[in-house]
């Protein structure tokens, strides 16, 4: 290896996972991701209404969407609160993202004409916000489709499998899993992965920062990730299930 980590890992290695679940007790399912010092908070709560557009449309079943946000104390600089209700751009991306990735895995059918709101609010942010967002809110979902079904809200559960996420980039010409904020912003490359349960990609969201990467070193990224998610698909797993 070739770079020296600043934690001591090794490339192909994640930081500690933690799943916290029932953290926000009047959520209908919450979870305290942790992906190193990033942490998130994942809420799940339900509206018996659909938007708007759905009623014209005509479209049946429900809907499930996501907000994102990073509290003030968050980062190491005082990050301002959104003035106005305005969402900047990079959460407006994220939680795009979030909703994209959750909606991948769910029969939105199943969920009736209700919506499904997904708040990740990051409390700590050490790079991988959105992916810990993403993997955090697959398990709050999860258990609040448990809960539905148990009061009888749900004839079966809406979601087909787990979904998870994970950064992997080109550090000092070597690709390395799970950034932290100090090898992301120093990186020749940057990737976001999205992956299914069943090993299904959702999305890949990579680019070059002032740099170029060949197909060995795609290749290469996309194996570190596929790793990643086994070991985040690991831990979900015993999170649902506690």
């Amino acid at each position: 290896m070739k770079t020296k980590r600043n934690d001591g890992r090794a490339a192909d290695e994640m930081r500690e996972l933690v799943f916290r679940v029932g953290v926000a007790e009047q959520a209908l399912a919450s979870v305290l991701v942790s992906f190193g010092r990033t942490q998130v908070i994942c809420a799940v709560s339900v509206e018996d209404d659909v938007p708007g557009w759905m009623k014209v449309q005509g479209v049946r079943g429900g809907w499930l969407t996501a907000e994102y946000s990073m509290l003030p104390y968050s980062t190491a600089t005082r990050k301002k609160r959104s003035n106005n209700g305005k969402v900047d751009g990079r959460a407006t991306e994220i939680q795009r993202l979030i909703g994209r990735s959750l909606r991948a895995v769910v029969d939105l059918e199943a969920l009736g004409a209700r919506t499904i709101w997904i708040d990740c609010d990051v409390l700590q942010a050490d790079g991988g916000t959105r992916t810990a967002s993403i993997s955090g809110a697959a398990v709050a979902l999860q258990l609040a489709f448990r809960r539905m079904l148990q009061q009888g809200l749900l004839e079966r559960n809406p979601m087909r499998q787990l979904v998870s996420a994970v950064s992997v980039g080109k550090v000092n010409g070597e690709a390395l899993l799970d950034l932290c904020y100090q090898e992301d912003s120093a990186a020749e490359v940057d990737m976001n992965v999205v992956l299914t349960e069943r090993g299904e990609y959702v999305e890949l969201q990579g680019s070059g920062e002032e740099a170029t990467f060949t197909s060995e070193e795609l290749a290469q990224m996309l194996a570190l990730a596929r790793s990643g998610t086994q070991q985040i698909l690991a831990a979900q797993r015993a999170a649902v299930n506690e």
